[in-house]
């Protein structure tokens, strides 16, 4: 028989979950709570829900020197849920990166827009959370007729700074080994702000 996966409590909902279901945290030598995305770190864990609001709820009520049993630093409510966003977008800057130094990025809207349409294996649509509205809709909507991920977060700016290039609204992963880590560190992003990392075919936006 397949051995049930760990409970945790949320320490701010008090609703328990399992433990992948859950953001762990830890505390650094200096006492400051510190966000263990990968669950990786040594020492005693406290756990919230993936969510902005379970965080701030936690943060406020103290609950993080209770679970910890000391004074901690760095919980201050919005402190907390910065440090956790900073460090969510990094992952997904990274996967980018990567998947830029493979050859597997397309940038630039009409570039995208044109490989879309020719039939090239896409297996995902980045928007930068300035792009224009108009082609912001031109390519989900592309995206949403091919049954390609599409999703909006970063700017222009940074994007284009990862992939070492000047502003880039728009960019494209080739099918392949990127296309999933990339959705699931996009969703988790999306569901950790109620809607940060904006799935442009969800029928709630």
């Amino acid at each position: 028989m397949a051995r049930s996966e760990p409970q945790r409590t949320c320490i701010g909902c008090r609703q328990e979950k399992g433990k992948g279901e859950l953001l762990r945290y830890v505390l650094d030598p200096e006492g400051t709570v510190v966000p263990d995305l990968l669950e990786k770190l040594p020492g005693r864990g406290a756990y919230t829900c993936f969510s902005r609001s379970c965080v701030e709820k936690a943060a406020s009520r103290k609950q993080f020197a209770r679970t910890f049993k000391n004074e901690v630093k760095g919980a201050a409510p919005r402190e907390l849920v910065d440090k956790i966003v900073a460090r969510l977008e990094d992952r997904i800057a990274s996967y980018l990166a990567l998947a830029n130094k493979a050859g597997k990025i397309v940038s630039g809207s009409d570039m995208v827009i044109e490989s879309i349409r020719k039939g090239k294996k896409i297996g995902l649509a980045i928007l930068a959370d300035d792009v224009s509205s108009e082609i912001g809709e031109k390519v989900a909507n592309l995206a949403m007729r091919e049954g390609i991920p599409c999703f909006r977060i970063l700017d222009k700016d940074r994007i284009g700074g990862l992939l070492g290039k000047g502003l880039r609204s728009v960019v494209a992963i080739e099918a392949g080994g990127f296309v999933d880590p990339l959705v699931k560190e996009l969703q988790k992003y999306g569901n950790f702000l109620d809607g940060g990392a904006v799935d442009e075919q969800d029928p709630r936006v």
